[in-house]
């Protein structure tokens, strides 16, 4: 399991390009057959994916990095399928994901195994598990049935829905939040005007977007801005000073998955257009 390191604000102004993608870009998370882990310590924060294609795949870590017997022993998970049917599998009990839907997975879970119900048409879970007080029960839900809200215009070009999946209304975690934003036809912007939140650190991956499309992610502090260019699915993580924001080549989706002091999504800091530098 690879490790990330936090970086304080200071430090950060100094980084070239090349630095600032080895300490906040995620750029390969899916590889058939393979779990691919990467654990910052920025809130202890766990970003993976996994691609089942010949043969089912566990959920499981080195008992010394995780410092537990198994990965859940301390732990929370959310699961998000970007590819075609999987199913998770957890202590025994089956669990079908659809393409955008989400499952929850709670403290204490001993195995978790992926599987796709296609070969040819796998399925390519994403996944966010942060640290774990209590048990709450293993919850699915797809995006038809996610709190959602419709922001933004095609005027300021970003016109998107926002999808709720683990959230304080949706299914329950100790702090966990997880959902996807969709951009419409047309938009490229998401989070703008921007935001911080020095309570919680947060982690975009970027998907749906064409073989030569991009979006150039916004970070740093606001008056300190630098930016890193996104590919399709590639993650980036955002510690709780930075803004976080981006405009593409094109629209797209991404899944925000955030942790800290609480689960309140509008807990935020806004950034004035006119501070930004």
């Amino acid at each position: 399991m690879e490790i990330r390191y936090a970086s304080h604000p200071n430090e950060v102004k100094q980084f070239d390009t090349e630095r600032l993608r080895r300490e906040f870009v995620i750029e390969s998370l899916f590889v058939p057959d393979k779990l691919t882990l990467i654990y910052s310590h920025v809130d202890r924060f766990i970003v993976g994916g996994v691609v089942p294609v010949q043969s089912k795949v566990a959920l499981e870590a080195d008992p010394k990095e995780i410092g537990a017997e198994t990965f859940l022993e301390r732990r929370e998970i959310g699961i998000i399928n970007l590819g075609g049917q999987g199913k998770v599998s957890v202590d025994g009990t089956d669990y079908v994901l659809e393409p955008k839907d989400c499952l929850y997975v709670g403290l204490g879970a001993k195995q978790v195994w992926f599987a796709s119900t296609d070969a040819s048409s796998p399925a390519k879970f994403y996944l966010n598990s942060t640290p774990a007080h209590k048990s709450y029960p293993t919850a699915k839900t797809g995006q038809a049935d996610a709190f959602n809200v419709h922001l933004g215009a095609i005027d300021n070009s970003n016109e998107r829905t926002i999808y709720r999946y683990i959230h304080e209304k949706g299914i329950q975690s100790c702090q966990l939040v997880m959902g996807l934003t969709q951009l419409e036809k047309g938009n490229m912007w998401n989070t703008m005007p921007a935001h911080t939140h020095n309570r919680r650190s947060e982690v975009y991956l970027y998907f749906n977007l064409p073989e030569d499309g991009a979006v150039f992610h916004l970070m740093g502090e606001p008056r300190e801005t630098r930016h890193v260019v996104m590919r399709n699915e590639q993650a980036v993580i955002s510690p709780s000073w930075s803004i976080h924001s981006g405009v593409g080549t094109s629209n797209y989706i991404f899944i925000w998955g955030m942790a800290g002091e609480n689960q309140v999504f509008e807990d935020m800091d806004a950034v004035d257009m006119k501070e930004l530098k």
